[in-house]
């Protein structure tokens, strides 16, 4: 038995309690699902494994429900680990692998159900949302087995889907992540989920997903916007300006609220405020209250090799007045930027509020195509406070505060979900539309340009 005398590292032990937590909230677990882990390397326990126990709160988290595993031994200490532990072995011993995350994510999980006769391989799923498509690759694997709980028949199959892809799914069961870092594999869990959600939207709305799913195959540079930025698993406790508290502050509070809110999945989207002639900037906009990232200090004008998500917070923030800007990826708006309203041919290019608190705060959201330049972006700002840019992502603008910004976002969720309840119940959402949205349209532009610049 493993020495009662050996401590988990209370570094480890953390880590695991944060993510775990922000699991729950994130909605990919329920109060004991899934499990965790992470690779142990040093001189005294070479190859062993971290891993969280059988039946354990991932919300709550206890010092003696984290498993230590030395290599070569099955030993299992205190708790009895995850019936999953094999998996984690062997997905652990990939090369660059430390770290092991398996989550049900319902959207997911649901998105790739069916009801085949079994035994059957299931099709692959193919994201249609950017996040998905960039971070996840073309396909995600799905596989349907026999015993899907730490089967032999898992042990050798897992790791070889996770060889080539971050992510793979087990129909009915739920998904297994890998990253370099425990906060890595989740933000591939997150993502996948995501991927998930607007597809399970998209359904709701009536939305051919099919035909979407043929339109990235034939051309995603078209289908999407720029890409995100890949997840970078160092950085996270860079603070450029901690002088500033109470607007740091304001970036924690407003991070926080966007993953707790579902705006974006974690570590996702961006969001900047302008300080004087500066530009205050978190590139990893979704931030669980006690997983936070980068804070930094960037100069205000563009420069020639700024990644196209800088360049763009620092594009709007020289040449309009607003203070803040916020760039997420809301699954239902995702969705909504392909509605076609019965009867039409083309996508829609406007989302508008049927609810009264969205019709006074956001009455008519613009969708934007995914090649749009970057001054009718920045026209569309201006007017509506927030744009919904197909294959990318939605962007919002504050005059004051983040706070504002986040407003916007928040709202435009809530419209997206009265309005995929409305059409779920058979209602014609045109007659639910206030009559003076129909009189809508761009001001000094009647379609949008076939070249296209910055984006």
């Amino acid at each position: 038995m493993i020495s009662r005398a050996r401590k988990i590292d209370k570094d480890i032990l953390s880590l695991f309690q944060r993510v775990g937590r922000a699991s729950l909230v994130y909605d990919i677990q329920d109060s004991h699902s899934g499990n965790m882990s992470v690779a142990l390397k040093d001189k005294a326990e070479k190859d062993g494994i971290f891993i969280t126990a059988a039946g354990s709160q991932k919300g709550d988290l206890e010092p003696d429900q984290i498993c230590l595993l030395p290599s070569g031994r099955s030993d299992r200490g205190e708790a009895r680990p995850s019936s999953e532990t094999n998996v984690h072995r062997h997905v652990l011993s990939l090369p660059g692998v430390g770290a092991v995350v398996h989550a049900h994510a319902k959207d997911l999980t649901v998105a790739t159900l069916d009801d085949d006769e079994k035994p059957s391989r299931p099709p692959d799923f193919v994201p249609v949302d950017p996040l998905g498509f960039h971070h996840l690759g073309d396909h995600i694997h799905v596989d349907w087995i026999s015993v899907p709980s730490g089967s032999p028949e898992m042990a050798a199959l897992i790791p070889k889907r996770l060889a080539v892809h971050p992510v793979t799914v087990v129909q009915a069961h739920g998904i297994f992540a890998r990253g370099r870092t425990l906060t890595e594999a989740f933000f591939f869990a997150c993502v996948a989920n995501n991927a998930g959600a607007v597809v399970r939207a998209a359904e709701r709305l009536g939305i051919d997903v099919e035909a979407l799913r043929n339109e990235v195959k034939s051309g995603p540079a078209a289908f999407f916007s720029h890409p995100p930025n890949p997840y970078a698993i160092a950085g996270d406790e860079i603070r450029q300006f901690p002088e500033d508290v109470e607007l740091t502050r304001e970036f924690w509070k407003a991070g926080g609220r966007i993953f707790e809110s579902r705006l974006s999945p974690f570590h996702t989207g961006s969001m900047s405020a302008r300080g004087g002639n500066r530009l205050l900037y978190a590139p990893k906009a979704s931030m669980p209250r006690d997983l936070p990232g980068p804070l930094l200090r960037l100069g205000l004008n563009p420069e020639p090799d700024d990644p196209p998500e800088v360049r763009l917070h620092k594009t709007i923030c020289a040449e309009t007045d607003v203070r803040s800007v916020m760039h997420c990826y809301l699954a239902e708006a995702e969705a909504h930027a392909h509605f076609r309203y019965p009867g039409e041919d083309a996508a829609a290019d406007r989302i508008i509020a049927i609810d009264a608190e969205g019709s006074y705060l956001c009455p008519v959201v613009p969708i934007v195509p995914a090649g749009v330049d970057v001054e009718s972006l920045i026209r569309s700002l201006r007017q509506y406070k927030v744009v919904v840019f197909r294959g990318g992502g939605v962007w919002a603008v504050g005059l004051r505060s983040l706070s504002e910004a986040l407003h916007h976002l928040s709202s435009l969720r809530d419209i997206c979900l009265y309005r995929i309840g409305a059409f779920e119940r058979g209602l014609d959402l045109r007659k639910t539309e206030p009559k003076k949205a129909k009189k809508w349209q761009m001001k000094g532009r009647t379609e949008w340009p076939k070249s296209f610049s910055v984006l």
